[in-house]
C-alpha cells in the first residue's frame, strides 16, 4: 500500500505540532507536510518536483493567503483541481460551512477541543477519503462532526 501524501496548512503553532503528534500516533502509513500559511501551501503545491498530496487539511483563517483564497486557487488549477480538500477549522459558521461547499471542498471539519477527539477525525477523513471517490461533492458528508 502506498503511503498517504498529507499537508496540513495552518497558522497556528501548536496546532500543527498536535496534528502532528496525532498522525504520529495513529501509525499510519503516510507523509505528512507542514506549511504555515496559504502563499506555502500554494508554494509547495505549485512545486513540479513534489509530490501532489492526496489530501489537505486547511486552514481557513491564515494571514497573507487565506484557506479561501487557496481553494478556490486549487479548484481553478487544471493540475490541482481533483485535490481532496478538508476544510480544518475553528469556525463553525453556517456562512464559512456554505462558502466552503460552494468553492468546493470535499470535507469540514471543525478542529477538535481534544487529542482523542482530533485522532479520532484524522481517521474518519482518511478511512473517508480512501473509501469514496472524492470528486462527487456530497452534501451529506460534507460537514464531519466527532
Amino acid at each position: 500500500m502506498k503511503k498517504i501524501q498529507i499537508v496540513l496548512a495552518d497558522d497556528d503553532d501548536d496546532d500543527r505540532l498536535l496534528f502532528k503528534e496525532a498522525i504520529s500516533q495513529l501509525k499510519l502509513n503516510s507523509e505528512l507536510t507542514l506549511v504555515k500559511n496559504g502563499n506555502e501551501l500554494m508554494k509547495f503545491l505549485n512545486e513540479p518536483k513534489n509530490t501532489l498530496p492526496d489530501l489537505i487539511f486547511l486552514d481557513l483563517n491564515m494571514p497573507e493567503k487565506s484557506g479561501f483564497q487557496c481553494l478556490s486557487e486549487i479548484r481553478t488549477s487544471s493540475v490541482l483541481n481533483t485535490l481532496s480538500v478538508v476544510i480544518y477549522s475553528t469556525s463553525s459558521s453556517d456562512e464559512d460551512i456554505e462558502e466552503c461547499f460552494i468553492r468546493g471542498a470535499n470535507i469540514y471539519i471543525n478542529k477538535p477541543n481534544d487529542f482523542e477527539s482530533l485522532k479520532s477525525v484524522i481517521l474518519k477523513v482518511i478511512s473517508t477519503n480512501l473509501q469514496y471517490d472524492t470528486s462527487a461533492l456530497n452534501k451529506d458528508n460534507f460537514l464531519m462532526i466527532i
